[in-house]
């Protein structure tokens, strides 16, 4: 690279290059570019899906792990080619692109896909980092997961909606480790609606039901006071507190 095209120098350039001079710039210097100047390509304003696609097809950076990570997510890159990108990421790549708000839905649709099917091959202490940071698509398939550790991180990932909550309680094979967890979660185990699905499940240990019972409305109680598939200790006992409730 001579002087006149060093790093620094086709930075400066970058810096002052339009709309309309971009394309030129980036044919002109395609065979120059180095990692440092591509990262602030790749933020610069005007950024188009025909700069993209000269540096996925001609740039000598094509093979980058680095330009496959950012152009999978990049909202200018084509749809076509962020899918294929997709593919080549690492799992940590593909947790952060399912939770890019940025991304095409279907690119972030297509994160989850491929990290889920990676699940079965990672180690428990990934699957709860990628529980804690997922995107909303993943949580379901990590509900699964037979750790209780996964869980209890899923339980604090801020995309983790009260509705895909409540969805999750209705499952009829949730463990009763499980349940606990939600009850004792500080984010989730004082929640009214929350609650009363816990108590509801005929798989919540007894002592946690029994613990949340006195929370409950009187129309609530009557619910659990009638359902045979709960124990009998917590049915009697939402007998005793609608008792003192009429």
């Amino acid at each position: 690279m001579s002087p006149e095209t060093s790093s620094d120098e086709l930075r400066r350039r970058l810096d002052e290059v339009d709309e309309a001079g971009l394309v030129r710039f980036v044919k002109r210097h395609l065979d120059s570019l180095d990692v440092t100047v591509l990262r602030q390509l790749l933020r610069h304003p005007f950024l188009s899906a025909e700069v993209i696609q000269l540096l996925l097809d001609d740039s000598p950076l094509a093979s980058s792990y680095e330009l496959r990570r950012e152009l999978a997510g990049h909202p200018r890159t084509p749809e076509a080619r962020a899918l294929q990108l997709v593919t080549s990421l690492y799992w940590r790549d593909l947790m952060r692109l399912g939770a890019e708000a940025r991304a095409r839905p279907t690119v972030r649709r297509a994160a989850d896909r491929r990290l889920g099917e990676r699940l079965p091959g990672l180690a428990s202490g990934e699957k709860v980092a990628i529980a804690r940071r997922c995107g909303a698509g993943l949580l379901p398939r990590l509900a699964e997961d037979p750790n209780p550790r996964v869980f209890a991180a899923l339980l604090d990932n801020p995309r983790l909606t009260e509705g895909l909550l409540l969805r999750l309680l209705s499952r009829e094979s949730l463990r009763p480790e499980i349940l606990a967890l939600v009850a004792r979660s500080r984010r989730w185990g004082l929640r009214y609606r929350t609650k009363l699905p816990i108590c509801r499940h005929p798989n919540t240990p007894v002592a946690v039901s029994l613990g949340l019972l006195p929370g409950l409305k009187k129309q609530d109680l009557k619910l659990i006071s009638g359902d045979p598939r709960l124990p009998r200790a917590v049915r009697r006992r939402a007998d005793l507190l609608l008792g003192k409730l009429a």
